[in-house]
């Protein structure tokens, strides 16, 4: 192995993610790379956190409110609102879900519109492009590189064990190790997400015992609440069909209830004859809903399965848009776990989706304002046939569209409930598995090990926002700005 001297942060510098390309003829997935994490692969919604929420994580809220700008003046742009979207916007203003906050990235109750972190010619910028502010002579990044484990010094005379390196493997398959610095101060900072950075953690020997013992991996620190409290914010949407083929347009306008409820819409993915059978933008089960069902029939064939029973499905059923609802904070949790020692091997994550009776409620009631939106005029002269459809209609196609793997039932129409869990997606706003006071301290260092931080979604109970974009790039501007006062005020002797 090749060792390295050097200041490291170890952290997720390249995401992936499962898509299978068309035309039909194509059999296999391939992985896209990408330098920005989630930023290079969402629907781009900017919009903060609420205040009182930044008051629960025990941030300094003037730094907060520094940092927030600077990320927002470097990737973050106001959308031109697309017609469904101003359609939403209007609708839930007459259904009640006011007052009109106008364009804004704060989080208020009522109607909004919010950033989005694509320009005007629809250039996606994303948390990669933060790195430009960066002294060059500091940084140095390393592509493709994959960590496997983090490696500490447990000799016989330290108070705990203290983290020093990194094993990571090359694009090539090559194994290497870098080192820290011996300087005080040096630390590695996991930045790997909420499946990352646990999954990593526990690789490394931190975690559950029992967890552990099961895949031989000796035990660097004991630590029951690694992998645990996983959530993801339950989301459900009705289709609406179209007169006229829909301009594309991703989540811009939203509703905040004070019902614990927030109201979104996306549109017009399906833009030619066949590009619906290849994929339904953030409506497909190829590319997360695995999380919806069990565990133990979670696999390829399940995916496979539904990729083909797809290509059975009449063009109209996407020609039009989506109105979703997603739940805030939801009761649920879960945990994650891992299926062996491949850093490559995804994690058993399960969210317990709709385990807790208040999250339920809160859909259904979702859904109910939803169909209050659908009766508003704006809708009503969109609609394909030009005088809205019966709910039980929309949520008929809203079933047929076959958004996850879930088993349908025949009540799914009369019991909104029963819609609820049979057409529930994730959003992708995983969080949990490294609570701040449970895994990592106020400071985000891990519990019983010096020298190692976590900094990322992984550490929050609950998601910030509509969205948790613009809080998870606030953290990373808001922790390097705190981390670096708390490195001078050390060489100052302070």
């Amino acid at each position: 192995m090749r060792h390295m001297t050097t200041s490291l942060s170890a952290g997720a510098l390249l995401d992936a993610h499962w898509h299978r390309p068309c035309p039909r003829s194509s059999r296999y997935s391939y992985w896209r790379e990408v330098l920005g994490g989630g930023t290079c692969i969402n629907a781009g919604f900017y919009s903060r956190a609420k205040p009182s929420f930044v008051q629960q994580a025990g941030w300094d809220a003037d730094l907060v409110n520094q940092s927030y700008p600077w990320v927002e003046e470097r990737i973050v742009h106001w959308p031109k609102v697309a017609p469904w979207q101003a359609a939403l916007r209007d609708g839930l203003l007459e259904a009640g879900v006011s007052p009109y906050n106008g364009y804004t990235y704060d989080h208020l109750y009522g109607t909004k519109v919010g950033g989005t972190i694509f320009d005007e010619t629809g250039y996606r910028h994303t948390a990669a492009d933060l790195l430009a502010a960066a002294n060059p002579n500091n940084l140095r990044v390393l592509l493709y590189a994959s960590v496997n484990k983090i490696v500490f010094n447990t000799k016989q005379g330290h108070r705990k064990p203290r983290a020093i390196g990194v094993q990571f493997k090359d694009e090539n398959g090559r194994h290497h190790q870098a080192f820290l610095r011996e300087e005080r101060g040096s630390e590695i900072i996991v930045s790997a997400g909420a499946i990352g950075s646990p999954q990593l953690l526990l690789l490394s020997g931190i975690g559950p015992r029992n967890e552990l013992k099961k895949h031989n991996i000796s035990v660097t620190i004991r630590n029951e609440h690694v992998g645990k409290g996983m959530s993801d914010n339950p989301m459900n949407s009705i289709f609406v069909p179209m007169k006229s083929p829909t301009k594309q347009s991703l989540i811009e306008t939203v509703g905040i209830t004070d019902a614990g409820v927030f109201i979104e819409a996306s549109s017009g993915f399906s833009q030619t004859d066949d590009s619906i059978h290849c994929h339904h933008g953030i409506m497909s089960a190829e590319i997360g809903q695995l999380s919806t069902i069990p565990p133990k029939k979670r696999s390829f064939n399940a995916i496979q399965k539904y990729v083909d029973n797809k290509y059975s499905l009449p063009k109209e059923v996407f020609d039009g848009g989506f109105i979703l609802e997603k739940i805030d904070g939801p009761l649920s949790t879960g945990n994650l776990v891992l299926v062996d020692t491949d850093v490559d091997s995804n994690p058993s994550v399960t969210f317990n989706y709709f385990q807790h009776p208040k999250d339920l409620s809160r859909c259904v009631y979702g859904i109910k304002t939803i169909e209050k939106i659908l009766k508003t005029n704006h809708f009503t002269n969109l609609t394909a046939n030009g005088a809205g459809y019966p709910m039980e209609t929309l949520l008929n196609m809203s079933i047929s569209a076959n958004i996850n793997l879930i088993p349908k039932h025949t009540n799914d129409t009369t019991s909104l409930e029963q819609f609820c869990r049979d057409t529930v997606t994730t959003i992708w706003h995983y969080h949990g598995g490294c609570h701040v006071g449970k895994v990592v301290d106020q400071q985000y260092r891990v519990i019983g090990i010096s020298g190692l931080r976590v900094v990322d979604g992984s550490t929050l109970f609950r998601s910030p926002g509509t969205n948790p974009q613009a809080t998870v790039l606030m953290m990373g501007r808001y922790m390097g700005v705190k981390i670096l006062r708390e490195r001078l005020g050390q060489a100052a002797g302070v």
